[in-house]
């Protein structure tokens, strides 16, 4: 299909779900003038104000592509600590990268930010209508929606959630284990002094959370006392019962702002590309949320896969690129979901578990260790496999100071491109694809290096061939 013919039911790409991996996605692909309709069966965001935590790996994103100071005014800022299995070790020193924080932050205003931030771009969303069911072909797909409207589509991306009607139609396989235990999270007022429930909490030696959460608010998390259907929300007597199960009181909760349940379920698809028909966010992957983790591994998926996806439809593509959007995210979700069994087991309070937990606890207090932990969690530990080469080959690149401003700043519109301290290279041939900064008083420890439009080092070294094959390699043939 010719994707420069305008049609009022003709998109390049069709994303069915509109959390924060869909909205980022759409995002992604508007920066490179991709046609896109985003579907929610949500006739409205979700209101309840759940705090999600956005990780350092999230928040550069965010800077790269001009969204932090957007954000920032919304969050609350807290050091990087305690996020492994809520061992309480302090955040490590020397992280490298210039947010070296977590920001809470509720969900439906990072919801809402990313879909503002969309549809400023231009892409269309359309809530309240569901995606009933697709078929695709060679040239592209056929999206149905609820209430029978057909739309036409270059490809379709499911981030539709756990529940995913597209992976689940596309008989894409999600292997892994079924939830064996369920935690009730909410937030409610409390009846008794502040005083009382911390001297309860130290004396209770299972796992529950009861803290402030501002503006008279408690934020309760707290083991359920069995694995019920995730679909119905949870009353404030399942709260009671189980707080007067694991504290002897249930500290007299009441008037919840919202309540809410999750289980320890943990599976990852087979595959998250079907021809053109592709998966991202929880409808890839799923697991506890132990370490915060979900939100910034969707975010993370819709990064990767944004320009590549754009580099297809706009037919600069290497033949290979949108494979490596499995081949790359995969992994890391496989990374991620081990560390969070691990902390899943780390959280039990029998006598085995709780053994290991003193064990790292005291190996936290080195720390190689604890660092190593936090950047597993935060995700600043992601190296991509582009084959031999230096270290930092496939890794991101923390924000740095250059000449022309910060080096986030020249990734706003998700333009690879080439920082040269030599100023004797050129991206001639892919300069409308690719950016050239000469600059030699960027701190660098190698002559120049090419960057991926998601900030991760694609290219090490000073030979203008060495370069072009890797910009061939990357961004396709030249224009000449």
């Amino acid at each position: 299909m010719n994707s420069s013919q305008p049609s009022a039911d003709l998109f390049d790409v069709v994303i069915a779900g509109c959390g924060p991996t869909g909205a980022m996605l759409a995002a992604e692909l508007r920066l490179h003038d991709v046609r896109v309709l985003v579907v929610e069966k949500d006739t409205e965001p979700v209101s309840f104000a759940r705090i999600v935590g956005l990780h350092i790996r999230s928040i550069e994103l965010m800077a790269m592509r001009g969204l932090l100071d957007r954000i920032l005014p919304h969050g609350r800022q807290r050091p990087a600590a305690g996020l492994f299995a809520a061992i309480p070790k302090p955040a490590p020193e020397g992280l490298d990268t210039a947010h070296a924080y977590l920001l809470g932050i509720p969900q439906p205003v990072i919801v809402h930010l990313l879909e503002d931030h969309a549809t400023r771009l231009g892409a269309q969303i359309r809530r309240g209508r569901a995606l009933a069911g697709f078929e695709q072909d060679d040239e592209g797909v056929t999206v149905t929606l609820s209430g029978g409207e057909q739309l036409r589509a270059r490809y379709l991306v499911g981030c539709d959630g756990a529940r995913s009607t597209v992976r689940k139609l596309l008989g894409v396989a999600f292997p892994g284990e079924p939830a064996r235990n369920e935690t009730l999270m909410g937030e409610m007022k409390v009846g008794v002094p502040q005083e009382e429930i911390a001297a309860r909490v130290v004396k209770t030696h299972q796992p529950f959370w009861l803290k402030p959460s501002g503006e008279g608010m408690y934020s309760v998390v707290v083991p359920a006392a069995g694995v019920t259907d995730r679909s119905e929300p949870p009353t404030l007597d399942d709260f009671r019962t189980g707080l007067r199960a694991i504290a002897g009181t249930d500290f007299g909760v009441h008037s919840p702002r919202w309540l809410s349940r999750f289980g320890d379920a943990t599976r990852l698809a087979d595959r998250y590309r079907v021809g053109r028909v592709l998966l991202a966010g929880d409808a890839a992957h799923i697991h506890p949320p132990i370490g915060g983790q979900g939100l910034n591994l969707g975010v993370q998926d819709a990064v990767n896969l944004g320009w590549k996806l754009a580099a297809q439809i706009r037919g600069w593509a290497p033949e290979t690129l949108l494979d490596t959007y499995h081949s790359e995210r995969h992994p890391v979700a496989e990374a991620v979901l081990d560390n969070t069994r691990a902390q899943t087991e780390l959280l039990s309070p029998d006598p085995g578990p709780q053994a290991v937990r003193r064990l790292l606890t005291e190996l936290m207090d080195i720390a190689e260790v604890n660092r190593h932990l936090i950047e597993k969690i935060t995700a600043l530990d992601i190296r991509y496999d582009f084959g031999e080469g230096p270290d930092l080959l496939g890794r991101r690149i923390p924000d740095i100071p250059l000449k022309t401003g910060r080096l986030y700043d020249h990734l706003h519109q998700a333009r690879p491109l080439v920082l040269d301290t030599t100023t004797h290279l050129t991206v001639d041939g892919w300069s409308d694809r690719v950016d050239l900064i000469p600059d030699p008083t960027a701190p660098l420890t190698t002559p120049a290096l090419l960057l991926r439009p998601d900030g991760h080092i694609a290219w090490i070294g000073d030979h203008q061939q060495s370069l072009n094959t890797h910009l061939t390699r990357w961004f396709g043939n030249p224009t000449h």
